[in-house]
């Protein structure tokens, strides 16, 4: 059986093979029930959750993520989030890989990102601006300088000193990397304006994205959560990983879509109607567009398989 720490599951899955891993998984598809959800009391402590995500290749892998969230930690100095990944074979059922669950989650998100730009960033996007300083943060803007000419980076965050520890953490070449003191003019500026953050208030305002812009919203995995606002949404032409997600999860959606604001028709397509040339993406170069990602377990797959396979030969 093969076991995956961080570092080796980063080097297992380049950019390039992970946004092609995760196209081919939403072009072919995969069984993917519903995530399980359970609360674990913990004496003395807030109640932690264990969650489940499965998903399988019929005859070919399964796999599920297992994450597990104690609150408590924070008063022993420990991450309060730990995660694994289990890869099955389809066909025994035989444990195949223990994957680590943190860096296969967070590669993953941002090679969706950037399958998602693909179709819907403008080819000659170049000026990225980066909304949070979190695990995520230098990820998605490695994995959009891999499908876009990125040149310019701007790092927005609450607190600048982490803004400045995220720009000091990039080394890609022929990038020139900035911390952004001001949100609305960084984000004037901006071709491609990304967003992982765990904001409940909107943080990128409807009018202050240009012509042409592309804005992807990855932190607001709840539905009291929100990244933008209102005139975001109304502006923009809307894409999502999956539906279902969205329409449940992405407080990005769901907020303007119980207010009104959007109907359901709003989204044009999601991962899987873009891979499989169902939806062209972006049809003008003036266009704006938005994509909400909550994740998905055949994301945690694709990028499992991938590195399991990588790792063997």
């Amino acid at each position: 059986m093969l076991v995956l720490d961080a570092a080796q599951t980063r080097a297992a899955l380049p950019w390039d093979r992970l946004v092609e891993a995760l196209g081919d998984m939403f072009a072919n598809g995969c069984v993917m029930p519903v995530r399980h959800h359970h609360g674990v009391e913990v004496p003395g402590e807030p109640d932690a959750t264990l969650l489940l995500m499965p998903a399988w290749q019929p005859g070919a892998y399964i796999g599920v993520k297992m994450v597990s969230v104690f609150p408590g930690n924070q008063t022993r100095g420990l991450p309060a989030i730990y995660g694994s990944y289990l890869l099955s074979s389809g066909k025994t059922g035989e444990l195949l890989a223990i994957i680590d669950g943190g860096e296969l989650t967070a590669r993953r998100t941002a090679a969706a990102s950037a399958f998602a730009a693909r179709y819907l960033a403008r080819q000659d996007a170049s000026r990225l601006l980066m909304v949070g300083t979190g695990r995520l943060s230098t990820n998605l803007i490695e994995a959009y300088a891999s499908v876009r000419p990125i040149r310019q980076v701007a790092i927005w965050g609450r607190d600048p000193k982490k803004a400045e520890a995220t720009a000091h953490e990039l080394d890609l070449q022929g990038v020139e990397v900035s911390v952004a003191s001001d949100l609305e003019t960084a984000a004037r500026e901006a071709d491609i304006v990304s967003c992982a953050t765990l904001s409940t208030e909107p943080l990128i305002r409807g009018d202050w994205l240009k012509s042409g812009a592309h804005l992807d919203l990855i932190g607001a995995f709840k539905p009291s959560m929100r990244e933008s606002d209102d005139e975001a949404v109304s502006r923009a032409n809307v894409f999502v990983d999956t539906r279902e997600g969205a329409l449940s999860e992405g407080g990005d959606i769901v907020q303007p879509l119980r207010a009104g604001v959007i109907t359901e028709d709003a989204i044009r397509a999601d991962l899987f109607e873009l891979a499989r040339g169902k939806h062209p993406g972006r049809t003008a170069p003036d266009e704006i567009t938005l994509f909400k990602s909550v994740g998905a377990a055949l994301e945690d797959l694709a990028g499992a398989v991938l590195a399991f396979e990588a790792s063997r030969a």
